[in-house]
């Protein structure tokens, strides 16, 4: 029985290494919960996406391009973002192609509500596209049935085992366009939870990541149990990525990034309406 005031708070996350890594600190007796039961559940980005759509979740994990889907029943956390700097989803092909030749092909994409599907659009605008889960797109251009794919997770280090060779980096893209990292994902809370409860999850997942970086190797290798066959190394890498100074805080930089993204998002209309970008102080 939960004590009086307390909540079972539902956290929802991809089956990564790096969110494994976030929330490795949940599984175990080190951070203190206030009370509360976290209960982790997990699905691929698109799928919480959609969830958040309907309010399913108290916590989860979602693409910032999906944020001003979902910002009347979810605020920002400041904590928990995937961030790169210099780096992002990538653009694979089985031969090197030019700009020109990306709008005369169909490009498979992990899904429209995902970040990477907007930063592709902000850098194309108009393409032909097909949404496929995100573990099959590699394979999907690997095999010919694909001329183009857009990777996301362990997918933008591993591309080059199947033939496949790069692009574009989005990331790197955006970072010469703009001078930013580049936001993909980010943690958002239920608004109905109240400031009282609100405040204690945000406190609880902030430490729960940064235990997860002061107890690193028993982190990472919890983590790797979500590393879908890619090795010790590979996810190391992987979380190294993303997990980082600005997933333990946004920073000023990390909230211009956002800014800018979202700001950029509505000039091309990609969002339903003005967005109000409403971060948990």
């Amino acid at each position: 029985m939960l004590a009086s005031g307390a909540l079972r708070i539902r956290v929802g996350h991809s089956p990564d290494p790096d969110d494994a890594f976030m929330y490795w600190a949940l599984t175990t007796d080190l951070v203190d919960t206030r009370g509360h039961v976290f209960e982790q559940v997990l699905g691929d980005i698109q799928t919480l996406n959609q969830w958040a759509r309907c309010g399913r979740l108290d916590v989860t994990a979602i693409s910032l391009a999906a944020y001003p889907f979902v910002q009347e029943d979810y605020a920002l956390l400041p904590h928990g973002a995937s961030i790169g700097s210099g780096y992002g989803p990538i653009l694979v092909a089985r031969r090197p192609m030019t700009r020109q030749e990306l709008y005369e092909v169909e490009v498979v994409v992990p899904g429209r509500l995902t970040t990477s599907f907007l930063a592709l659009r902000l850098f194309l605008s108009d393409f032909p596209y097909r949404e496929l889960p995100f573990e099959q797109i590699p394979e999907e251009v690997a095999s010919g049935r694909a001329e183009v794919g857009l990777l996301i997770h362990e997918g933008q280090l591993t591309f080059e085992d199947l033939g496949l060779v790069k692009v574009l980096d989005l990331g790197e893209w955006w970072l010469l366009e703009t001078g930013l990292p580049l936001p993909l994902g980010v943690n958002v809370v239920r608004r109905d939870l109240g400031d009282d409860v609100i405040g204690d999850v945000s406190e609880v997942l902030r430490e729960a990541i940064q235990c997860g970086l002061d107890h690193r190797a028993e982190a990472l290798d919890y983590a790797l149990e979500f590393g879908r066959g890619i090795d010790a190394a590979v996810a190391d890498r992987f979380v190294s990525m993303y997990v980082n100074e600005m997933t333990k805080d946004y920073g000023d930089e990390g909230r211009k990034a956002v800014t800018e993204l979202l700001r950029r998002g509505e000039a091309l209309g990609a969002f339903p309406g003005r967005v109000q970008i409403d971060f948990v102080s």
